[in-house]
């Protein structure tokens, strides 16, 4: 396998999921700049960058060491851009990339959803975007530390400027996997993802929630609404855990306790683990649930059927936003299916 071109790695959006793959491959001698906003970079530059999972890494990487900018530097010429901002800001990020970056330059998406990087590509046409999916979850905790809580390997749209990195992933702990065609993978992931919603209205962390019966009802709702609109436009979502996507609500139905017995790999989330979209809400910044709920409302609606409580998922999201509150199972499923 070619080494790596000897150019820096650029994140673009330095938030859970960027700070942790930039400072995985910076631990593995990939040279990396980081962009991201204020409140990021000041805790990165006091107290440098800390990484950790649930297989027991603990790393630091000294503020010195690290190379960050509130603006994307004017000279920047970086061999590979990994888009980690929102869902909502991939157009404008876009746009900033296009003014500064050279022609070709590949930027690969490690963005939750399943189009962000044709939102981009009509952004900016003479970039490289390229879909990714990132199937594990990365919570910030104190001291700008980025602790991976769950399991999976990073996967990417195959293109030949991914290929001379695998090396770089591999030594940096994250595995990528290049596929023909991602978006089966990535509607794979999205059914899972329907969950952040209800994990960040319940307040509590990921394995917590996913062990209240109450609030896997409503994921499994959600769920169950995806699937539907997904046979309706002849879409197959592909196996991202190991239990099929059309075994996912009935499994989420289960008593607790067979769930529990069932589940176990699933369940194999340390006690850190929640959804950015949990922290999202908590800071009372704007979510991704319109990537999510709204994105299965639109293909629903494109192809003759109804998602009423993805549609409504949405509502509860924007109205939370305002005046975050933690709602137990029982509530938050009346909320959604009445």
């Amino acid at each position: 396998m070619p080494a790596p071109p000897a150019r820096s790695v650029l994140v673009f959006g330095a938030g859970s999921i960027g700070c942790y793959v930039g400072g995985c491959l910076q631990s593995a001698g990939v040279a990396v700049q980081w962009v991201g906003r204020p409140r990021v970079l000041a805790r990165l530059r006091a107290h440098g960058l800390g990484l950790s999972d649930l297989d027991g890494r603990q790393q630091r990487i000294a503020p010195a060491e690290l190379r960050l900018h509130e603006q994307l530097p004017p000279d920047a010429a970086p061999a590979l851009v990994l888009l980690c901002v929102k869902s909502g800001d991939t157009a404008a990020a876009a746009g900033q990339l296009a003014a500064c970056l050279p022609p070709g330059t590949p930027v690969l998406s490690l963005q939750n959803g399943v189009g962000n990087a044709d939102v981009a590509r009509r952004q900016a046409p003479w970039l490289r975007f390229l879909p990714g999916m990132v199937p594990f979850n990365v919570a910030e905790l104190p001291q700008a530390c980025f602790h991976r809580g769950t399991e999976g390997a990073l996967a990417a749209q195959d293109d030949a400027a991914l290929r001379p990195w695998l090396d770089a992933f591999r030594r940096a702990g994250l595995p990528l996997t290049l596929h023909a065609d991602l978006r089966a993978l990535q509607w794979g992931k999205l059914l899972l993802n329907l969950n952040n919603p209800v994990n960040a209205l319940s307040g509590r962390p990921l394995r917590a929630q996913l062990l209240d019966r109450d609030y896997r009802r409503c994921s499994a709702a959600l769920i169950e609404e995806a699937l539907h609109a997904l046979r309706a436009a002849g879409i197959v979502p592909a196996r991202v855990t190991p239990v099929p996507p059309r075994w996912l609500p009935g499994l989420l139905r289960l008593p607790t306790p067979l769930f529990r017995v069932l589940a176990a790999r699933m369940l194999r989330i340390d006690a850190q683990a929640r959804s950015s979209m949990a922290d999202d809400l908590r800071l009372g910044r704007r979510t991704e649930v319109d990537a999510l709920c709204g994105e299965v409302t639109r293909l629903a609606q494109r192809h003759g059927v109804a998602a009423p409580l993805n549609a409504h998922m949405v509502e509860l999201l924007e109205r939370a936003t305002a005046t975050p509150r933690p709602a137990d199972g029982a509530a938050l499923w009346h909320a959604l299916s009445r």
